[in-house]
């Protein structure tokens, strides 16, 4: 069954990697020597983890990307072009005023077990999340055109399932942008 859908819508601080990074070495304590001196673990504040680089792979217009599963993922300046495992070719244009990239945008192409989408807007892209009805999440696979052109094309694999999934678009701080709700057919 095809479905569609459509919805518009902790850095490290320098000083603590300086600072770790012009620590004195120390040497190796010998066996018989006590070690009497501790050093004191960094704050969390210190250690904070650099916030994950967005998963956004940079295509070349017209490179069919194998998505898994049967499925092959292309983008042309007018939009996605996808084939199935039956070979039968689609499109989801970007360039017919259905998609108002002005503001988020989200779109939603389901067949079976294989999902994929329009994302776009303003905001750099961060992620897309593809949640089943049992609430696993499935994080997306991006791939955009050189230049961000202010969209690009998601696309994941979920378990088998009798009901819809639902779509969310979030920004590269991690902000919910738009999402799709599931849906009953």
């Amino acid at each position: 069954m095809k479905k569609y859908l459509l919805a518009a819508g902790a850095a490290v601080t320098a000083a603590a990697a300086a600072a770790a990074l012009a620590a004195p070495a120390t040497a190796a304590p010998s066996p018989a020597a006590p070690v009497t001196a501790s050093v004191p673990a960094p704050s969390a504040a210190e250690v904070s983890a650099p916030a994950p680089a967005p998963a956004v792979r940079t295509v070349r217009q017209g490179l069919r990307v194998d998505a898994g599963g049967g499925y092959t993922l292309w983008l042309t300046r007018e939009g996605k072009h996808w084939t199935g495992p039956d070979g039968f070719e689609q499109f989801r244009s970007v360039v017919d005023g259905n998609l108002d990239l002005t503001r988020p945008a989200l779109s939603h192409q389901g067949e079976g077990t294989f999902h994929s989408g329009i994302y776009g807007g303003p905001e750099a892209p961060g992620r897309v999340d593809v949640t089943d009805a049992e609430g696993r999440v499935t994080r997306a696979t991006l791939l955009q055109l050189p230049g961000r052109p202010g969209w690009g094309v998601w696309y994941a694999h979920t378990a088998p399932s009798d009901r819809d999934v639902s779509v969310a678009f979030h920004a590269r701080d991690g902000r919910l942008l738009v999402e799709l709700p599931a849906m009953d057919f």
